[in-house]
């Protein structure tokens, strides 16, 4: 037999024979530490109408509390589970229409982003709105952009926001190319 036979050694976390990983303080094999760091992030709105009560789920991250914004400025109940979080009033207030911080999220992992949102308007009506960059809630109408000058040739009457391509006749000009100048 050979002097190495016999080798003395241990494994790893990941079973690798005198390698170097460990468990961090969070469990974690190979982890850095950070996977249970307690992080806030911000949950924003931008809504045409008053929002009267909201419900979303949480991916990438636990929740562990929710907080403040506009949602506490109203007076709502705002409660959470690992996963979800739910808002709303008591006493029948609501969220003003406008946008800003709609409560703060403290949370453990990664980067949360909210999922299966659902807004209630006045009266427990539906509000159908949609989630943007993760962390933003976004109700109203989609703006439609065109040209809004009604004296415009291509005026658009759905549009919603002018996108500063409007064009004009020219002068003794009407859009058609017709002469309008009295000969």
């Amino acid at each position: 037999f050979s002097d190495n036979f016999f080798s003395i050694g241990t494994y790893d976390c990941e079973d690798v024979f005198n390698g170097d990983a460990v468990v961090d303080e969070c469990g974690v094999c190979g982890g850095d530490g950070l996977s249970c760091a307690e992080s806030t992030v911000d949950i924003y709105y931008d809504s045409d109408a008053d929002i009267h009560g909201f419900q979303f789920n949480i991916e990438g991250a636990s929740v562990v509390g929710a907080y403040g914004g506009a949602a506490a400025a109203a007076g709502f109940t705002v409660s959470n589970s690992s996963s979800l979080v739910l808002g709303f009033s008591f006493t029948g207030s609501y969220i003003p229409a406008g946008s800003g911080v709609l409560t703060t999220l403290t949370v453990i992992g990664d980067e949360p982003c909210l999922s299966e949102l659902v807004l209630s308007g006045t009266f427990g009506s539906t509000l159908e709105g949609f989630i943007e960059d993760c962390t933003t809630i976004v109700y109203g109408d989609p703006s439609v952009p065109g040209c809004t000058d009604e004296s415009a040739c291509n005026y658009n009457a759905d549009a919603t926001e002018d996108n500063g391509s409007c064009s004009y006749a020219e002068e003794n000009y009407d859009c058609d190319g017709n002469c309008t100048a009295d000969v």
